[in-house]
């Protein structure tokens, strides 16, 4: 395979078909045949039923993004060839269920079909029908090249703790599905998925898992969430984990008493993170901003989703930037670092530990869908380097203690219940000693020092934006988020042209991004969102004003195509 093209694979069918499985299976396949890929997965707002796909993009170079086009296509049910056909490119596979008799129409004439008793197969290997997805796995194992052993192995990892006899069934079950493939369809495919010569070992990985390992890996001791798409997984790999790595998780009954059962746990010494998405971070607000006032180190992650109220709970969207960044009354130091892939997602999370401790304030991780249940191929995550940084923290017994002290640098010192030192930590303003206080000395003096954090931050912490891409380009892209992924792939396609990707949100990197936008020949800032919030925020920080913009908000990830498209419109206009 040439490292310019990357080949694309979709699935779909309904909800319990198990297309998720099978997508995943196959991603793995690829990996362990030596190649790189991104997973997006695609299904409804609905707790039982509906049109559910995966894509897997496969490339020897690294993929970033899903495309629009799609190569080969596994149709579990009729929907999926309706729906996914204007996609299919010239002579692209579709394998299907033969005993459907589906009407196709002229596909035969643009289309390499491959029907396949899925259902009757999976019967006769003495497996349910739900392995049908399995047998349709093994059809196109054989017609793409790979090795069936690859996908047998898979299967016994997918059904671990399943009976023996399953196991033995489904994987009979796609062999015959892989030898029908063989003898039927005897002028194959494209053997675009034969093993390379070098594989070297990747883990497959979306960003809610790679962020829930971060946590456990940062020293993690107290998780309390309330399940919301699409930050659910977090959840789920933190509770399967708690036994293993000895924090405590705790499912809350609302995102309420989620963070305010992380405030206490934190305020007690534990680390302490909660997660959520838009419609759950409205309810912690409150308990955002009583972290802010009473000085407790907290991580929130927040995977956004398209809003507003319900929205669409089950498609991402860029739209809770400006919200996070001024959620509750009044003011006080939050710290808000972006994530572009589940790599960033990991770093930031271990990064957002020891911020959170260090200032003694609130951290917010932003993701969205697009990131939380993408996956991507990458080599081990190397964190060799990284030390659990608690802050200033002392157990020394001081009669006069001042839990909320004024210090040059706004970090008071911090002693822990238990430990002989008596203070009062409440929501009200308060004096050193934490008592409540009206008086404009003390307000001034605990506001004038819970501020001075973020000056700090930015100085010692705050990392300028990532350049991707020449330095001296024709165009430069803006962005923040998934986005990255869409805009990196674009980037491949036009070397003229860079990418500013910004992590930090707050502290906000004023100088750098200012002096690197004002640098640039042509800016388009990209965003899924209908506002630019990015854009307003950088305006109003740097007075660069981003006047061409890419915006979408139909809850899909930006496409590589899409992007390309507009590069090329602004160059061959110039």
């Amino acid at each position: 395979m040439d490292q310019s093209i990357s080949y694309s694979l979709k699935i779909g069918g309904q909800a319990g078909q198990g297309v998720k499985s099978a997508g995943l299976v196959f991603s793995k396949i690829a990996v362990r045949s030596g190649y790189n890929i991104f997973n997006y997965v695609e299904y409804p707002s609905l707790i039982k039923g509906g049109h559910n796909v995966i894509q897997t993009i496969f490339s020897e170079d690294v993929v970033n993004s899903p495309v629009q086009s799609v190569n080969f296509l596994i149709a579990l049910d009729l929907a999926t060839i309706k729906i996914h056909q204007p996609e299919l490119v010239n002579q692209a596979g579709i394998v299907y269920e033969e005993e459907a008799n589906y009407d196709l129409g002229d596909l035969s004439t643009k289309t390499r079909l491959f029907p396949i008793p899925l259902k009757k197969i999976a019967k006769e290997s003495g497996a349910p029908e739900i392995a049908s997805n399995y047998v349709a796995m093994g059809a196109t194992v054989s017609l793409l090249g790979a090795e069936f052993a690859l996908l047998k192995d898979l299967i016994a990892e997918d059904l671990a703790g399943k009976d023996i006899s399953l196991i033995e069934a489904n994987q009979k079950a796609a062999e015959t599905g892989f030898n029908y493939a063989e003898e039927k369809f005897a002028f194959g495919f494209e053997h675009i998925l034969q093993k390379r010569d070098v594989v070297s070992p990747k883990m497959v990985i979306n960003g809610n898992e790679a962020i829930a390992f971060a946590a456990i890996s940062a020293g993690l001791q107290f998780a309390s969430i309330y399940p919301m798409s699409p930050v659910s997984n977090v959840m789920h790999v933190l509770a399967a984990n708690q036994r293993k790595y000895g924090y405590i998780f705790k499912q809350a009954e609302d995102e309420i008493s989620a963070i305010n059962m992380s405030i206490g746990a934190s305020f007690a010494g534990a680390r302490s993170m909660t997660s959520t998405s838009g419609g759950g971070f409205c309810l912690m607000t409150e308990g955002y901003g009583l972290a802010g006032m009473t000085e407790t180190p907290l991580v929130i992650i927040e995977g956004m989703r398209a809003g507003p109220a319900t929205g669409m709970p089950t498609w991402s969207e860029q739209g809770d930037l400006r919200f996070i960044l001024h959620s509750h009354q009044g003011e006080f130091p939050r710290i808000v670092l972006a994530a572009g892939d589940p790599k960033e997602a990991f770093y930031l999370t271990q990064e957002a530990f020891n911020l959170a401790d260090k200032y003694q304030t609130p951290v917010v991780v932003i993701t969205d869908k697009n990131i939380c249940d993408s996956e991507q191929s990458y080599e081990d995550f190397d964190y060799s380097n990284y030390r659990i940084d608690r802050g200033q923290t002392t157990t020394v017994i001081d009669s006069e203690y001042k839990r909320y002290q004024i210090t040059q640098s706004g970090v008071s010192p911090r002693s822990f219940p238990g430990f002989g030192n008596h203070f009062i930590g409440n929501s009200d303003e308060h004096t050193e000693f934490g008592y409540d206080t009206e008086t404009i000395s003390d307000r001034n003096a605990q506001m004038e020092k819970r501020l001075k954090k973020l000056d700090l931050c930015a100085k010692e912490d705050m990392a300028a934006p990532e350049i991707f891409g020449p330095a001296d380009a024709d165009i430069t892209l803006v962005s923040w988020g998934s986005t990255k992924g869409g805009v990196l792939e674009a980037l491949k396609r036009h070397p003229n042209v860079n990418y500013v990707h910004v992590k930090w949100l707050s502290p906000f990197p004023v100088g750098p991004l200012k002096e690197i936008l004002e640098r640039a020949k042509y800016l388009i800032a990209v965003e899924a969102s209908s506002t630019s919030q990015l854009a307003g925020l950088i305006r109003e920080k740097t007075g660069v004003d981003i006047l061409d913009k890419l915006l979408k908000n139909d809850g899909r990830p930006f496409f590589p195509e899409e992007i390309s498209d507009r590069i090329t419109s602004v160059l061959t206009s110039k």
